[in-house]
């Protein structure tokens, strides 16, 4: 099958459509909307929703995503949600009312959206973002909340206008395609927010690219540490929420483990406060979503003894908040890593900031899961670069190297597995 041709009319399961998807455009990546925006017209245009939340960012955007959604579905309100990449199955990228897409629907889904595109090429991404909002415009919701890609200015989410755009960091990753510095990369992620809508920033030191492309597209700015804050409640466990407005919560510390996720919980708060009286979600509901609101592969656990965390970040600032977590975390045993890497990451800014809270790397490859996975050897030759004394050891892949971290730990140890997708995938694959 040449690129750009049109499906078989036998193709009936969501793995051939999905490996169809796969061979359809020459390339995994294509920025811009022109094409996706011509389908999506096509198609009738569908809104996913009347009111739309799109959120970009660097790191934290799946963890405000899952926030808003378990507030506001706390509050009564049918949600969708589209996230990317998924962990174990491509139907996790689209939830409907808490429940992830069923085969039999995508497959339609993926049939109308081949109907109507003609002889228009989609990327895997495109088809996924056309399916998640035909999906979400026939389940009859009230939100849909949409998560960027890559970028947002010219990723395929950004052809529905957004009530509320949401920011939630901005450092270096995707560099090829967003710019090399934070400046850039910033005004990239400003496309997403329009003119006279509120647009929620949820860093407290945003880069300036970022802070002047909002003004220019004149979005309504409101950046945490500004119009709202979070902040420790002395001599308590929780924290609280406070808008420049008059508005304070006090609120248990999130479910979801990690410092930084206090403040991708006022991120989402901020975005639900942003939509006024168009939603009603009382403080009773926000509470009860930090308190029960997880999201598989943040920090999540999967064993006790010794314990066992699995994390997906990725770049050099998901790496800083995990040093964070371990430095903040009381342990009498050592920290044992299961790190891999994919080849447009930055490895070294991402071992910099963890080479002083890890006793022991177990360096896995991922040449074998995806061609742009780095071998083992190329994460060592790094190690050896960053960190001249640091204990390594490579791997031919995640399993070997868990395999190895588990036999070597003690009952006191705490076994990371993180650095991507992949590695999470596997982890929860094989989790015992």
């Amino acid at each position: 099958m040449s690129y750009f041709s049109k499906a078989s009319s036998t193709m009936r399961t969501l793995a051939e459509w999905l490996s169809y998807q796969e061979r359809t455009h020459p390339r995994d990546i294509e920025l811009g909307l022109d094409r996706v925006s011509a389908v999506w017209e096509a198609m009738g245009a569908p809104r996913p929703a009347p009111i739309v939340v799109t959120v970009g960012g660097t790191n934290g955007k799946g963890s405000t995503v899952a926030f808003l959604e378990g507030m506001l579905r706390a509050a009564g309100y049918r949600v969708g949600c589209y996230t990317s990449p998924h962990l174990l199955r491509y139907n996790e990228r689209i939830r409907l009312d808490g429940e992830d897409a069923s085969d039999d629907a995508l497959v339609a889904s993926f049939e109308r959206i081949e109907a109507a595109r003609g002889s228009i090429p989609q990327t895997y991404f495109e088809f996924g973002t056309l399916a998640a909002f035909d999906l979400m415009a026939r389940a009859s919701l009230d939100v849909a909340v949409i998560e960027v890609g890559l970028g947002g200015r010219l990723d395929a989410v950004n052809i529905v206008d957004p009530d509320v755009a949401v920011i939630t960091t901005i450092d270096l990753d995707h560099q090829d395609w967003l710019g090399g510095d934070r400046d850039s990369i910033g005004r990239e992620k400003a496309g997403i927010a329009r003119a006279s809508r509120p647009a929620i920033i949820g860093e407290r030191q945003p880069p300036v690219g970022l802070l002047d492309a909002l003004r220019g597209i004149g979005a309504d700015m409101q950046a945490s540490g500004d119009a709202f804050s979070a902040s420790r409640v002395d001599g308590e466990a929780g924290w609280r929420w406070s808008h420049r407005d008059g508005t304070v919560l006090d609120l248990p510390r999130p479910r979801l483990d990690a410092p930084v996720q206090i403040d991708n919980a006022a991120t989402a708060i901020a975005a639900i406060h942003a939509l006024g009286s168009r939603v009603d979600v009382p403080p009773m509901a926000i509470r009860q979503a930090l308190e029960v609101v997880r999201v598989p592969g943040r920090l999540q656990k999967i064993a006790e003894s010794p314990l066992t965390l699995v994390d997906v970040g990725h770049n050099p600032q998901a790496a800083r908040a995990l040093a964070e977590w371990l430095e903040a975390t009381p342990r009498r045993g050592q920290v044992r890593a299961v790190y891999g890497a994919l080849a447009d990451k930055d490895v070294g800014g991402v071992i910099e900031a963890l080479v002083d809270r890890i006793d022991h790397w177990y360096l896995a490859g991922l040449e074998r899961d995806t061609p742009r996975g780095l071998p083992a050897g190329a994460l060592a030759a790094t190690l050896a670069a960053v960190g001249p004394t640091a204990a390594g050891r490579s791997f031919e892949n995640v399993a070997s190297a868990w395999k190895a971290a588990r036999a070597d730990a003690g009952e006191e140890d705490i076994v990371l597995l993180f650095g991507s997708f992949f590695v999470a995938a596997a982890a929860l694959s094989h989790r015992t």
